[in-house]
Parts: C-alpha cells; structure tokens; sequence
C-alpha cells in the first residue's frame, strides 16, 4: 500500500494527502465508481474528493461503510472527505442545509473540507451543470462565506475553502472574512500552470488544490489537448514512466496538491507512483515552455440562453 505525504492545512490539526481520488465523471455517476473508490482505498487512497452536482455523495459514502465491515479502513477518521456547495444552493439560508444534505447522502457526521464550488450563484432549484444565463446570478460572498464559516462553527466541516476561485475574488471574500479559505481548488496542469495564482495564494497563506492535473476531460464540455504534448511525451518516454506520472509529478514539484479521477484499476496505481523520484532541471525547463491554455471557465457551464445579469469578466476564472 501506497505511503502518501500530507499537507497541514488550517489550524494544522489535520493533514491533507497530497493525492486524493476525484470522483467527478461525464456522465455522473457511472456504476464503475464504488468499486473504483474502494481499489482506492486498497492502494493507499485517503482523500476522496465529490461535489452535490457530481452525484456521487452517495456512493462514496456507501463505499466508506463497506470499507469500514471488510476493514480496508480502521475508522473514518483515517480519511479526508471533501465536498462542495453548488451554484444553485450558494445562497446564505441554504448553505447550511446544502451542507447537513451532503452529509445524509454521505452518512457522515462531518468532513474534512467543504468548498464553494464556484464563484457564481445560480437561482435555487435550476438545472444543476449547465445554467442558463438568465438564471445566474452575482455570488453574494460576503453572506456566503458567513454561512460557510458558521458551518464550521457547527462541527460541520473541519476546513472550508473555494473552487475556481481568481485573486479578484478571494480579494472580497477576505475583506469580511473571520475565517479565511484553507484551500482554493483550481484547474491546474502543464498547459495551465496557474503561476500568478499560485504566488498569490502562496502570499495569502491559502494552499492550492489541482484539479484536472492531467489536463481535463475528453467530450463535448472538455477537450484534452494536453494528452499529445510531444514534451510531455518524450519526457515519459525517455524516464520510463506514463504521461500522467509525468503531469502528477510536476504538480507535487510546484507545492501542489491534487485530485485525480480514475476508474481504471492500474492507473489508480500508477498514479501513486510519483513519490520516490523527481524531475530534472531541464526536464522542468521544457514543461515550463509548454503553451498555456485553460480548459475550463464560468463559460463552460452557462447556456446560451437569455443574458447576463452582469459582466463576466468579473467572475472569469484565472
């Protein structure tokens, strides 16, 4: 079983691996992910990172139960659970029942990290992934990070934080703030390397989660280019290693932590195979020329329909 080193986050009372499983897929939810989330656990997986919208609360929860009878875990307190508030219940009076929701569905009596999923609210009960522009509307941070905090305040949650989140955004949330955000949640890979928002979190004290390290989805809503990087590539050729050891190794080089979604058996694996050796100078000078381009932004999940109740560029994802 993998050894995974962790992150103390917060008040430092409890660690953070610094791999974690995502458990977000297109479609959500496929029948693969239970028995993908408890190989996890069998390799040495700690942190299981899920979302209300991706619909696998659930079933991750109904995982821990089962690692728990056939003791693949001693007790939850082994794991890191992180969980997110959606558009739609980003409201201050939701955001604590949004919160005790995810907890049912989870059959947990906490977790670890709970985050604002997006810097964007949405009018509650619309459609959930793709929001029509007519339904979206300007994130009240200041009333929303309040009840964040107060969830914190109940035992809810050990840690709160954001997702996709730019400096612009966290510059509001912190003017009010008691509690500032431990984790801020964001795209990051080779061909997204997040460097300005990493030296701002790193000023502000936030740590910074990479999602998508290996360069995001296939699929109508996230096209990965990243894949067919001939530097990235040939790097992996010549170490002997795979693509995604390379993309996973070059995160945790830039003092990042990450979450990484798979399904497969032998790439839960792999994946965990980045810890004993590093990268060289010139194999980080090559990466650090790879063009940049982001795959995914408030654009990607609000629908053509009707306009904007306010200027986009306002919320744009750095």
């Amino acid at each position: 079983m993998a050894v995974i080193p962790e992150i103390r986050l917060g008040d430092g009372v409890k660690a953070m691996p610094a791999v974690g499983m995502g458990t977000a897929d297109v479609p959500f939810a496929p029948a693969s992910t239970k028995p993908a989330i408890l190989h996890a656990m069998e390799l040495g997986y700690r942190h299981f990172d899920t979302a209300s919208l991706y619909e696998t609360e659930q079933i991750l929860g109904e995982a821990i139960i089962e690692a728990l009878s056939i003791g693949l875990i001693a007790s939850r307190s082994e794991l890191f659970i992180t969980t997110k508030l959606w558009c739609d219940q980003a409201h201050p009076d939701l955001v604590v029942s949004a919160l005790r929701e995810s907890l049912r569905n989870l059959q947990l009596d906490y977790i670890d990290l709970y985050l604002i999923h997006m810097p964007l609210s949405s009018k509650p009960g619309t459609c959930r992934l793709l929001i029509k522009r007519d339904d979206a509307l300007p994130l009240d941070i200041k009333s929303v990070w309040k009840a964040m905090e107060d969830c914190q305040k109940l035992g809810l949650t050990n840690l709160i934080g954001v997702s996709n989140f730019s400096p612009h955004m966290i510059d509001k949330l912190l003017v009010t703030a008691e509690v500032p955000p431990s984790v801020n949640q964001v795209e990051m890979h080779p061909a997204w390397q997040q460097v300005k928002l990493r030296e701002y979190c790193k000023e502000k004290g936030i740590h910074v989660t990479a999602y998508s390290p290996l360069g995001g989805y296939n699929g109508p809503l996230f096209k990965n280019q990243l894949m067919e990087s001939e530097v990235l590539n040939g790097i992996a050729k010549a170490r002997g290693k795979t693509f995604a050891q390379i993309c996973l190794r070059w995160v945790l080089e830039q003092g990042v932590s990450l979450v990484v979604k798979s399904f497969n058996k032998e790439r839960l694996k792999e994946n965990l195979q980045i810890f004993d050796w590093e990268l060289n100078q010139e194999e980080r000078q090559k990466i650090d020329q790879i063009p940049q381009r982001k795959n995914f932004g408030l654009k990607s999940i609000l629908s053509t329909e009707g306009k904007l109740c306010f200027e986009l560029s306002d919320f744009e994802i750095y």
